[in-house]
């Protein structure tokens, strides 16, 4: 057990209705946590990512959200097995690592041949991500920002930005040698939207919002 655990949480200190803090005691503080307690979390119910010693909680997807990640890991899905293309497409919840002491669970992960052949429970980077927007600032501030940076940081070659209220998918690509992504486009509805990586593959943006729907 990790040894920065207090011994013995306070007695009485859950109320009926509260939630159940002493179970607090059973994990590591914040700041503290190993690669490995994180892992083995299995996330349960919740979205966590892992930053640092810190846990992240993302917000709990929507039924809209959902949809759209479906709709999402189809196209790809689909896309491949009509090529005989190698590698696969996951969902979320799935921690990809960046780099050392870095975790993200992105919505939709595309692994090439290269990527998809590791023998590791979670795939240490990928080639493609999606994050579809949900919650409130803060959430998109980790998509449209935060992870903007990160996913280029760690030599992700596409990540695609979705943004149901806005109706919108933005579709960023890493240039060869470069640190920073570079915007491939801005597609609303009406457009389609094409992929740098994956030559072909397309959608159209009134389809993906409307799937969100159904």
């Amino acid at each position: 057990m990790n040894e920065l655990l207090l011994s013995q949480p306070p007695l009485g200190m859950s109320k009926e209705g509260e939630p159940v803090w002493e179970l607090a005691y059973f994990y590591p503080p914040q700041g503290h946590w190993t690669e490995k307690e994180y892992l083995a979390l299995e996330h349960n119910r919740f979205l966590v990512e892992y930053d640092q010693g810190y846990l992240e909680f993302v917000s709990m997807p929507t039924r809209e959200h959902q949809r759209i990640v479906l709709f999402l890991y189809r196209l790809i899905w689909s896309f491949l097995e009509a090529r005989n293309l190698e590698g696969e497409v996951l969902t979320a919840p799935l921690p990809v690592k960046l780099w050392e002491g870095k975790y993200r669970e992105p919505d939709v992960v595309y692994l090439s041949e290269a990527h998809s052949h590791q023998v590791e429970k979670y795939p240490s980077g990928a080639d493609l991500v999606i994050e579809v927007v949900s919650g409130g600032v803060s959430d998109r501030y980790r998509d449209m920002v935060q992870k903007r940076e990160e996913y280029a940081q760690a030599g992700i070659r596409e990540y695609w930005i979705v943004d149901p209220e806005q109706e919108r998918i933005t579709i960023l690509h890493l240039p060869e040698g470069q640190a920073a992504y570079a915007v491939h486009g801005e597609f609303g509805p009406g457009e389609q939207a094409a992929s740098v990586l994956l030559d072909g593959l397309a959608v159209e943006i009134t389809a993906v919002f409307a799937a969100a729907k159904v």
